[in-house]
């Protein structure tokens, strides 16, 4: 163990053992990360930004325009991430905002972190839900938020849509993976349809 591994010292406090840097940030390997994905499922967080009227009724809808991992094409796609070893949902949820819609994007994530819906995706083909690479199990979340979205990294733009042109087929067919019944489900969750 090298000296890496401890927290620093403050006079009179005893030290802190800390995992290496690598590890505090929980990334895997890109070799790690294959070998896991076939063996257990992966968590992640998906969260549909909204933007809502003075009463709390949801009036857009954000979709991410960006390129897919899978198959290179260009897609629709809701915020998601995954959740790293040691990091709070709360935490994840808020870290994958920030990626994709930017710093001043302004989330307002509930108190309680309880999730509108919880997808699981398989890697075969047939399942409502699918993605080839693993298996996932993602929580879902209906988040407004009320600042500027800028998207960054991987995602594209964000477009805003009505709840009512969000669900059309044609939107529902350019989100990746079956995520259109999520989306619709998040909806419904959200009483907006």
């Amino acid at each position: 163990m090298t000296m890496e591994a401890f927290g620093e010292e403050s006079f009179g406090e005893e030290p802190r053992w800390q995992p290496p840097r690598e590890r505090q940030q929980g990334w895997l390997s890109e070799e790690e990360l294959a070998e896991a994905r076939g063996r257990l499922p992966i968590l992640y967080v998906e969260a549909l930004p909204v933007r809502v009227d003075h009463s709390g009724r949801l009036t857009e809808v954000g979709l991410l325009l960006r390129s897919s991992p899978l198959t290179g094409a260009i897609n629709r796609s809701l915020v998601s991430g995954r959740v790293l070893h040691g990091e709070r949902v709360r935490d994840a949820l808020m870290r994958h905002l920030e990626k994709d819609l930017g710093p001043t994007a302004f989330p307002v994530l509930p108190t309680a972190i309880v999730p509108a819906a919880v997808a699981e995706y398989f890697p075969w083909p047939g399942e409502r839900l699918s993605d080839p690479r693993q298996h996932a199990v993602a929580l879902a979340y209906v988040v407004p938020v009320t600042g500027e979205c800028q998207p960054r990294q991987d995602a594209l733009e964000i477009t805003w849509l009505t709840p009512e042109e969000a669900v059309e087929d044609e939107v529902a067919a350019d989100l990746e993976g079956g995520r259109g019944a999520l989306l619709r489900q998040l909806l419904h969750h959200a009483g907006a349809l």
